[in-house]
């Protein structure tokens, strides 16, 4: 006969079944409050904002985090030292230099958003995995 499991007042359980209400519950405990900033940084650096005409090969429109960088930070550096990515940069792979601190920030922020979601994304991994191993069999076990 297989392994089955108890969790959480669910009975009989196959394995799968088990990781996907550890996987769950993981995912609800780690996407408190706190998610909803990583989604608002990300979301803000989507270029939504009409602009005028651009350069070719240039990202079209402009995202509310550059539009409140630039109004809230207007220092400049005498010459392009802070590296900056945008949408077709990265198609292209490469990093695009500005002198600009307003820029930088506003290409920063939504980057930002992508480490704080990815980061939620591998602890969610890490925990269900760690409390799965826990509670199964040997032979059940991932990894």
């Amino acid at each position: 006969m297989a392994n089955t499991y108890w969790y959480s007042g669910h009975r009989d359980l196959s394995p799968v079944e088990l990781f996907f209400f550890i996987a769950a519950q993981e995912t609800c405990e780690q996407l408190g409050i706190d998610d909803i900033e990583g989604v608002i940084l990300v979301l803000s650096g989507w270029p939504m904002l009409p602009t005028r005409g651009k350069f070719a090969g240039a990202t079209k429109g402009t995202s509310v985090a550059s539009v409140m960088s630039r109004s809230l930070f207007r220092f400049e550096f005498r010459r392009r030292l802070l590296p900056t990515l945008t949408l077709a940069s990265i198609k292209s792979l490469r990093i695009i230099l500005t002198r600009k601190l307003s820029v930088f920030i506003g290409r920063a922020v939504p980057g930002l958003g992508w480490v704080l979601l990815s980061r939620d994304a591998f602890m969610i991994v890490y925990h269900t995995v760690l409390k799965y191993n826990r509670l199964v069999k040997p032979e059940d076990r991932v990894f």
